[in-house]
């Protein structure tokens, strides 16, 4: 899982006006510099074959983002605004249709698991080149299996490739096979490995060498040096104005005439300051979609699809979570020798009835109505309504009560003892700390705004400190500087081993207390033991029981005190081909941009 909606708050100045301006219609089928498929460019074999409707060639995707990406490096990226991009630039050796979640090949041409169910041997398709035209073979696959299991490599997903403590054992067996040993049965295997994006042995292993690999495929590199696989490379990159990828030449995949994918000539996407300026650009004509339209925002978006060509689509419930949690971390930093956490404050933040008191304490029916324009519903899960599959619907529930919540704090010595308003601990302190979401997501500080109120109506003394979404970051995986938290988790995929780095407590994300040694607490080490376990089988019903139990001890723990589930909308130009929009994935309409085309007049 990833940090969702990564927003930075940047100025809308007049280099951004003239941006806006370059790119009004730019959608349009026109002149572009991007690099056309060549003939004289061997295909694969076989090529990857698409399922889409044929389209044509040309036009500039217009997009819209909150923030610049931090890095183009696929292995080392962690928020929306890097994998917004990273997307288009890299490959892995098998691929996911969202609509139907089925896994399909890749880079690979064909997969077999032999009789003991850990052996897993993948074909590369012969010829397969990079965006520089370097071939693509088995090293590569290697390379990239080494850096994710490299010790000294910071890496968000290694969670997910390793059972019990043991790595994967990927082996080469010529240039164009590979083969897996998994250390127990692994239930998600072809998901979750096939869908790794391989990295360019070629380019990446003097970085790897020299230990600066984390500085690899920076913002600030080159865009020649940043070599994928993927639909598009990068052509241009300007900080707070924008990120220009151009047509990949020798990308392996073709429609079902023979061409080369993509069909587009570029994919553009802009830096805007907030959700309103998406919209406005995109009702403007000056954006192609929006995949994130606010519910708030459906009812003027169906007023003007008809009259401004594009079309709505409302897709339900959403994936996403939405939720508030404290610092739970008991260690020391490095360079002071003092707590992370004020120890006053972390004995409250570690104690469950007083987790469960704050949400008791959150009026999530206020927030729906008021900020979703009620299309949003009180959320108590960690998986919401989006994926029935996986969904516990027998968690707790936090429904606002402000009696259950002040007979939880009474029950742990937390009481107005002067008649001040105050909430204080038996040792006479006030329950006071800060709340930090991120700057530009007007929405997430209006739901942190309504929240610090209901703290403050349970007796708790909030300071609302918003910061800059980098910033934030920042605090949550490496400094541990803050007491509470509002943000949100997306990019998990359908399948419960994508919240291994979330679940498990030495996960990279187990934001409450990331990367702990050893469980801090029983039902943490249960977790573990569960996430373990329910992927050491094929039999989906124990993997169901297993994971519906992490999602009952969430459920009771609430290390995760989630809001609200709103109900996603997208919309798009109505000219656009071969659109198939899904809400399990975070980009609706744009997951398959290689398939998508402007379609003539």
């Amino acid at each position: 899982m990833k940090y969702y909606d990564n927003l930075s708050n940047v100025s809308d100045g007049g280099d951004r006006l003239t941006l806006a301006g370059m790119i009004s219609g730019c959608g349009k089928n026109e002149q572009s510099s991007a690099p056309r498929p060549s003939a004289n460019i061997p295909l694969p074999e076989p090529p990857l074959v698409a399922k889409c409707e044929p389209g044509t060639y040309g036009g500039r995707l217009v997009m819209a983002e909150f923030a610049d990406p931090k890095t183009f490096n696929p292995i080392t990226a962690n928020e929306n605004s890097s994998l917004a991009i990273t997307r288009f630039l890299f490959a892995g050796l098998v691929s996911f249709d969202w609509p139907t979640q089925e896994t399909t090949p890749g880079l690979a041409e064909s997969w077999s698991i032999a009789p003991d169910q850990k052996t897993w041997t993948f074909k590369l398709r012969h010829g397969l080149l990079w965006s520089d035209g370097q071939l693509i073979t088995a090293d590569d696959v290697i390379f990239t299996w080494d850096v994710i299991y490299n010790p000294d490599i910071i890496n968000v997903t290694v969670d997910m490739f390793r059972i019990n403590g043991k790595n994967f054992q990927v082996t080469k067996v010529d240039d164009n096979t590979v083969q897996v040993v998994t250390p127990e049965i692994y239930a998600p295997f072809l998901e979750a490995f096939g869908g790794v994006p391989i990295i360019p042995k070629h380019k990446l292993e003097k970085a790897v060498a020299e230990k600066r690999f984390g500085a690899a495929y920076g913002v600030g590199a080159n865009p020649e040096e940043i070599v994928g696989c993927g639909p598009f490379r990068v052509k241009e990159f300007k900080p707070s104005q924008f990120t220009l990828m151009e047509r990949n030449p020798y990308f392996c995949e073709v429609d079902k005439k023979g061409q080369r994918l993509p069909y587009l000539d570029n994919v553009i996407y802009t830096v805007v300051p907030n959700q309103n300026a998406i919209s406005l650009r995109f009702l403007r004509g000056e954006c192609d979609a929006n995949e994130r339209v606010l519910p708030d925002e459906y009812d003027h978006y169906k007023e003007e699809a008809d009259k401004n060509h594009f079309q709505v689509f409302d897709m339900g419930v959403g994936p996403e979570t939405y939720f508030l949690w404290f610092n739970e971390n008991t260690g020391f930093s490095t360079n002071t020798g003092k707590p992370y956490v004020d120890p006053k404050k972390l004995k409250w933040f570690r104690n469950q009835k007083f987790r469960q008191a704050v949400s008791y304490g959150i009026d999530r029916q206020s927030i729906g109505n008021a900020l979703y324009a009620g299309r949003a519903e009180p959320n108590y899960g960690f998986i919401t309504d989006a994926n029935p599959k996986w969904q516990n619907t027998n968690v707790m529930k936090y429904p606002y009560d402000l009696d259950k919540a002040h007979a939880l704090l009474a029950e742990i010595g937390i009481k107005d003892r002067d008649a001040d308003g105050y909430l204080k601990d038996a040792d006479g302190n006030t329950i006071e700390f800060a709340l930090n979401t991120n700057t530009g997501n007007d929405v997430r500080g209006k739901t942190a705004v309504m929240i610090a109120a209901d703290f403050k109506k349970l007796g708790f003394k909030v300071a609302y400190q918003p910061v800059e979404f980098n910033s934030l970051v920042q605090k949550i995986d490496f400094s541990f500087d803050y007491d509470c938290i509002l943000l949100g988790l997306g990019g998990s995929g359908v399948d419960p081993v994508g919240s291994m780095n979330v679940l498990k407590s030495d996960g990279f994300t187990h934001q409450w207390f990331p990367r702990e040694k050893s469980p801090s607490t029983e039902w943490e080490a249960r977790i573990d033991t569960l996430m373990d376990a329910q992927i050491k089988t094929l039999d989906f019903a124990e993997r169901k029981k297993d994971f519906d139990e992490v999602q009952a001890i969430l459920s009771e723990e609430v290390p995760m005190i989630y809001t609200v589930s709103p109900i996603s909308y997208a919309a798009v130009r109505s000219d656009l081909g071969n659109v198939r929009p899904t809400v399990l994935s975070e980009n609706r309409l744009t997951w398959n941009a290689e398939e998508l085309y402007f379609k003539k007049k």
